[in-house]
């Protein structure tokens, strides 16, 4: 009885190992890339024969002795649907196929974002049934080492069901692009909020690179267990090492205690995520403690407690009385303090603050975070205690280089393609002079790899946020990270977008996200499908001293510079003398060029536009209304110029 269970076994696993089995890429209602050599490939037994059917074409290939085939089918023009027919000892009908334009969409939050977070989403929802569109999600997976095959996704159409899992950026981009060519637009959305270049690099192109050979050097090729480890470790002694105490929630319940003794406790400035200060990316619970000094008369007022906003749950304390809770991250905290509450002298404020994924901590407008006492209110911006309690130990993409590289991009190649629509930097902020080498890095990584040429690669330059007020007085890591985006535009068949208009100061997620696919759209439609326009807004070319005036010239003026400002007046230009102390400069429009001046700064050596974190009031255009990029035209020394990528160890 046993040897017959046995030889069942036997004969279950052999058939199992007999079946032909595809990549998750090659599924119903797949998209095909057009006009290009089709790559096709899978698994089954070493040395079996596998027949590829498509339209017209037959293809017999061999697997090798791990068991891969590949095949390569010849360019095909745009149309469908299509059957994918592939037969070894068994047989696999994809069904559904389109053959059309496919575009990669990757990045961190903002390629992530969603349409369902749009605030016209219904309306978007109702006008999104495109069969011609399809998505390909997918899943967000970590891998040490190089995957052949994704963890998980699928394709889905474009309809009023499916919409809102979109990438918002590539569902807008593919729009235009189907109304303008009414062929098959594919998307296959890689994307990962909260992650770092260098997490989407693969190992072979840091060991190929001078600046970061050493740092991958020390970087074993281990599995996730292994990685978990050491990532623990090191995510509980740096904790500690901040604080200058133990990661433990004991003893808790009485952090929301006015009498507790919180002196020794470190500080961190609110609002603002955690991920960009000390504390870091991590996902756990946190208190975070501040005490206000009230006079007798605010005392016997009720009053409301303004808290911005808490990424992502909050039980909020006032002297230890609950005053609220809340569990959507995005929703601003508005909670009444009953009358009694408060006292004359010292109160406090004690919110638990459990982070579940992504950033944490209280963040958004300064402005609001305040108590309100009808009719006069105390601000609660600025620094605030805080005690880290407990974190959920997990790998982040960003713990280790490659990790996303390996799981969610090396199982991508070599798909056919036309190119990459990309939207990220917001992570790389820290180390944004680096960044210049990193993206570039990555991309021709990217490049090598598919070995499909100079594919075009186009992507967004970050948009407007006041993290910390950074200007050219302080210094501006946002500003450097946007000048690092525009060198990158120094590779061939590159293109970027200007976002400087269409941003939100208080929020690194931006919600118009329409015009940001459209912009990537006009680029695509001008250099890939030969419908000639202006693209892109002004870039800084050169610039020449005149007395005491600076004259600037730009490149990419289609038919001519202009300004958003009805009476004409540019904003956002600063000029400085030798000494590098920048002053607001008048800037008026002369012959196609900028002419810089201030009164302040009679022997002027430099100019910079829009160096600020939060750079909205800028308004530098073309006539065709693309934002010129900012730009500085000094190369003095960045405040990020010393931050290197490395591991933790």
């Amino acid at each position: 009885m046993k040897k017959n269970i046995a030889f069942l076994f036997l004969m279950c696993s052999i058939v199992v190992n007999a079946n032909v089995r595809m990549p998750l890429l090659f599924s119903d209602g797949m998209v095909l890339q057009r006009n290009k050599p089709i790559p096709v490939w899978g698994w089954a037994n070493p040395d079996e024969k596998v027949e590829i059917h498509f339209n017209k074409q037959a293809k017999m290939v061999q697997a090798d002795k791990n068991g891969k085939w590949m095949v390569s089918l010849s360019a095909e023009k745009a149309g469908g649907p299509f059957e994918l027919i592939i037969t070894g000892k068994n047989k696999i009908v994809i069904k559904d196929v389109l053959v059309g334009e496919v575009w990669i969409c990757s990045g961190q939050s903002n390629m992530e974002f969603q349409m369902y977070k749009l605030p016209d989403f219904e309306t978007q929802k109702a006008q999104s049934n495109e069969p011609m569109i399809r998505q390909f999600l997918v899943v967000q997976d970590l891998s040490g080492t190089p995957k052949e095959d994704l963890k998980e996704g699928k394709w889905t159409v474009s309809n009023k069901e499916n919409i809102k899992d979109f990438t918002a950026v590539g569902y807008f981009f593919a729009k235009k692009i189907y109304t303008e060519l009414k062929i098959p637009i594919g998307i296959i959305n890689t994307s990962w909020g909260g992650t770092c270049v260098e997490t989407w690099t693969s190992r072979e192109a840091f060991q190929k690179s001078a600046e970061f050979k050493d740092m991958i050097a020390t970087v074993p090729s281990v599995n996730m267990d292994a990685i978990f480890e050491t990532y623990k470790k090191s995510l509980l002694d740096n904790i500690q090492k901040i604080q200058g105490f133990e990661v433990t929630d004991a003893n808790q319940e009485q952090f929301k205690e006015p009498d507790f003794k919180d002196a020794n406790w470190p500080e961190i400035k609110v609002p603002s995520l955690w991920e960009n200060q000390q504390i870091g990316n991590i996902d756990g619970v946190v208190w975070m403690r501040k005490t206000i000094i009230l006079t007798a008369e605010q005392a016997k007022k009720e009053a409301i407690l303004y808290l911005s906003k808490v990424d992502d749950e909050d039980q909020t304390y006032v002297n230890g009385v609950q005053v609220g809770t809340n569990n959507i991250w995005d929703a601003k905290r508005i909670y009444k303090i009953p009358a009694g509450v408060l006292k004359e002298g010292a109160n406090v404020i004690a919110v638990k603050i459990t982070d579940y994924s992504g950033g944490g901590g209280i963040y958004g407008d300064s402005a609001e975070l305040k108590i309100d006492f009808n009719g006069s209110s105390i601000a609660l911006d600025g620094f605030w205690k805080f005690k880290v309690v407990n974190v959920k130990v997990s790998v982040s993409p960003n713990s280790y280089p490659s990790l996303l590289y390996n799981a969610m991009i090396n199982p991508l190649i070599p798909y056919a393609f036309e190119g990459v629509l990309w939207y990220q930097g917001e992570a790389n902020v820290s180390r944004a002079n680096q960044y210049k080498k990193a993206f570039p890095l990555m991309i021709t990584d990217w490049r090598t790899k598919w070995n499909q040429g100079r594919f075009p690669f186009y992507f967004v330059q970050l948009s407007t946020y006041d993290e910390f007020g950074g200007n050219s007085t302080k210094g501006s890591r946002w500003a450097e990270l946007r000048e690092a985006q525009t060198e990158t535009l120094k590779l061939p068949n590159t293109g970027m977008t200007v976002t400087t208009d269409i941003g939100n100061a208080k929020d690194i997620h931006p919600t118009n996200k329409k015009d940001v696919g459209l912009r990537l759209s006009a680029i695509a439609l001008n250099n890939v499908y030969g419908k000639k326009q202006v693209y892109s807004g002004p870039l800084y070319k050169a610039m020449e001293v005149k007395g005491n005036q600076i004259a600037l010239s730009f490149t990419s003026i289609g038919t001519g510079l202009s300004t958003s400002d009805k009476n004409g007046i540019l904003k956002g230009f600063e000029i400085a003398g030798a000494d590098k102390v920048f002053y607001p400069a008048t800037a008026i429009i002369k012959d196609n060029k900028v002419v810089v001046a201030s009164e302040k700064v009679p022997n002027p050596v430099a100019v910079h536009y829009g160096w600020a974190d939060d750079d909205t009031e800028i308004n530098l255009f073309n006539r065709e209304n693309f934002p010129a990029s900012p730009f500085r035209t000094d190369n003095w020394d960045m405040i990020t110029a010393e931050e290197k990528y490395s591991v933790s160890k």
